[in-house]
């Protein structure tokens, strides 16, 4: 399914508008942090309607702060596509156990608590913003490093041990072509680079994957959060599933996360050779160009679809907005890239 900005539609409108209730925030954290908690500052973080995303301040008695972020689903849904907060906070801790860069979790909120379905984590400060990352001065050291890190992270998120992550879901290549050409087919629109890019994956679609791994499913630059000596964390680990650790890589490489440095093949920052070549040094087995094309030719098939899924929200009436609507411009922009991808280009 697609990331958490691409599912507009996932919640009405009415479930998004909710207020936090800081003594219930309060009283649930005395279960780890003790007595006495204060909760100061709560802010709901702007953007995104299948995730509420909220920062605070956790004062003690003595004074001293811990800055956090509650995550939950948006009113009494439950759990939804894409994964629940339960197995999102399970799924971070076994990321961190193996030495994935990821926010600390603190606690997992149960029923009792009266707020819903959703997990407490640490802050990590930095920049999150792909424009200031590559952009900003205040970046400009730890650009040449981030595609480095970026193969370094991948290698330990593909190591983690399948045996200590939550149930997952596990999808390979073959099957994601089946599923995204099925959701392709249900907008009833010619597509025509679509089509001959469906044709193309198929044909050369790597084998089923037989030893699947932790596949983080948006690892991408906008899902990293990077201070001025490089990578401090990745985020959103609501795609997370069991499959092909190459996947991971093609995304990073997806021309839509470059965001206009084009010449720069992974996440507008770096480059492939340096990718791989920190992916390998850190225990990662490297794709061939070959397979990483294929998989890049993937993720840029599905972002183009999610595109559409985005628009049709709109023009299908779940959800008005103009900027669902205008997204729709990006269905080109995808088709454009995979025609790129098919002739040899990056």
């Amino acid at each position: 399914m697609p990331s958490s900005c691409c599912r507009p539609s996932e919640y009405p409108p009415e479930a998004v508008a909710r207020s936090l209730d800081t003594e219930a925030v309060s009283h649930a954290l005395t279960r780890v942090l003790g007595p006495g908690i204060a909760v100061e500052g709560a802010a709901r973080v702007t953007g995104g309607a299948s995730r509420e995303t909220w920062l605070f301040d956790a004062v003690r008695p003595d004074g001293t702060r811990e800055a956090l972020v509650l995550r939950r689903d948006p009113g009494d849904t439950g759990s939804v596509a894409g994964g629940d907060r339960a197995t999102e906070y399970r799924l971070l801790a076994a990321a961190s156990e193996a030495g994935v860069a990821v926010p600390d979790v603190v606690l997992l909120l149960d029923d009792a608590d009266g707020l819903g379905h959703g997990f407490v984590m640490r802050r990590v400060d930095g920049e999150t913003i792909p424009r200031r990352i590559l952009r900003d001065d205040t970046y400009a050291t730890a650009r040449p490093l981030l595609a480095s890190q970026c193969g370094t992270i991948a290698a330990r998120i593909h190591s983690v041990p399948v045996a200590s992550l939550p149930a997952l879901a596990c999808t390979d290549g073959p099957a994601q072509v089946v599923q995204w050409r099925d959701i392709l087919d249900s907008f009833d629109e010619a597509h025509p680079a679509f089509e001959l890019a469906l044709r193309w994956l198929a044909a050369h679609a790597p084998a089923a994957t037989e030893n699947p791994t932790l596949v983080h499913g948006d690892f991408r630059n906008g899902n990293i959060i990077v201070g001025p000596e490089g990578v401090r964390a990745v985020l959103d680990w609501e795609l997370a599933h069991l499959g092909d650790p190459i996947e991971d890589l093609g995304w990073l490489c997806v021309r839509a996360w470059r965001f206009g440095h084009t010449d720069m093949v992974v996440g507008g920052f770096g480059t492939v050779d340096s990718l791989l070549a920190s992916y390998a040094a850190a225990g990662g087995t490297p794709p061939s160009l070959d397979e990483l094309r294929w998989w890049t030719a993937l993720g840029t098939f599905k972002w183009g679809v999610m595109c559409m899924l985005q628009t049709f929200t709109h023009l299908r009436g779940l959800v008005r907005s103009v900027e669902l609507a205008a997204i729709g411009r990006r269905v080109a922009e995808n088709e454009h890239d995979l025609l790129v991808l098919l002739d040899g280009g990056w």
